[in-house]
């Protein structure tokens, strides 16, 4: 199956829309809604948690089970604290970065709908060049437009409510897909194009597959931890973006080297079950599919560990999208790497058998 063949106008359309709505970490059934609606000519069935993971599943009744997945949530913001002039002061949902923040528009999620504002900073004119301050989670703050905190509430805006950018999917270059949360939408989009594949080649898996869509990732791998136990895999391929390490002040020494449209790049990791990822490689060597290496140290920083030491143990890999500038609202990944990890689960899945258990005692 060739790269070039993947994407379609039609899927591309749906990235767009998925990207584009808003899923932060805690509120993502939104955007899972978008996602299901797209998945759902191509497969048999779906399963939804408490806390908002869904899967969709081919082949519900096979006794044997196979994840690939990806998560649905984006790093966000939550008001932490309104100021009697009615400015905002904020805690971080996720990994968010303080220092982009200065100038940022962003979008308040209320029950009466988004309401706009800025990230404030104050003028160059003003600042003590000799003693620059930079942006601290402290002294970072959002304003609305309202003169008081008054104002603030009638607004409908309160502490607790949820704050996103509202930066939108844009390409680049023709073939670089710009936008926040692509970490990890993009995860999302891949292995919906997995399932969408399967069927439209009519291609009969021997096993049951559990497309998942899970939630809060960005505070710690929970809603794979949840899954996981209600779907008790025999094997999981996750999917997660990486750091493209060649742009200037990273550390390629402590990082390692990886680089956008060099193709996918498969983990080495304790958690990563060797004989698994031996496929995974086996199988790009014989597709002739780009990839690269990338080793992490005691974990991946990704749902693979939450999937790899659940229900006793279950063969887990992982295989990453490498992307620009992440945790930015300009996260940047280039379309052959989007192709080719797709084609990467695709035939991979292809190679499994039922009853297969990748140990190393076999």
């Amino acid at each position: 199956m060739a790269a070039s063949k993947i994407i379609t106008a039609k899927s591309l359309k749906f990235f767009e829309k998925y990207l584009n709505n808003a899923s932060p970490t805690g509120y993502e059934w939104e955007g899972q809604k978008i996602w299901m609606d797209y998945l759902k000519p191509y497969v048999d069935d779906f399963i939804t948690d408490t806390y908002g993971t869904a899967v969709a599943v081919v082949n519900p009744d096979a006794p044997y089970k196979v994840v690939i997945e990806g998560h649905s949530d984006e790093i966000s913001w939550y008001v932490n604290y309104i100021t009697d002039n009615g400015l905002l002061y904020v805690i971080r949902n996720g990994g968010s970065d303080h220092q982009i923040a200065p100038s940022k528009w962003v979008n308040i999620h209320t029950k009466k709908g988004v309401v706009k504002g800025v990230f404030g900073w104050p003028a160059i004119h003003t600042r003590n060049r000799a003693k620059e301050e930079p942006p601290k989670l402290d002294n970072i703050f959002i304003d609305i437009g309202a003169k008081d905190k008054k104002e603030v509430e009638k607004m409908g805006v309160h502490v607790g409510c949820v704050i996103t950018y509202p930066d939108e999917f844009q390409v680049l270059n023709k073939n670089k897909f710009v936008c926040r949360a692509l970490d990890n939408r993009a995860g999302g989009f891949m292995i919906a194009e997995v399932a969408r594949l399967l069927h439209e080649n009519k291609k009969k898996l021997p096993f049951g597959l559990y497309i998942t869509n899970s939630v809060q990732e960005e505070i710690g791998l929970r809603g794979a931890e949840m899954i996981t136990q209600t779907i008790k895999p025999n094997v999981a391929i996750v999917t997660d973006v990486c750091h493209d390490t060649t742009t200037p002040m990273i550390d390629k020494k402590k990082e390692g080297e990886t680089s956008i449209g060099s193709g996918p790049v498969i983990s080495y990791a304790p958690a990563v079950q060797n004989k698994l990822r031996e496929r995974i490689i086996e199988t790009a060597e014989a597709q002739k599919i780009p990839f690269q290496r990338l080793a992490s140290s005691r974990y991946t920083g990704t749902d693979t560990d939450a999937f790899a030491y659940s229900n006793g143990g279950v063969a887990s890999a992982l295989i990453s999208l490498p992307l620009r500038y992440m945790h930015t609202t300009v996260e940047t990944v280039h379309k052959d790497d989007v192709e080719n990890v797709i084609r990467l689960i695709y035939e991979t899945l292809l190679t499994i058998k039922a009853g297969e258990t990748f140990s190393y005692f076999d």
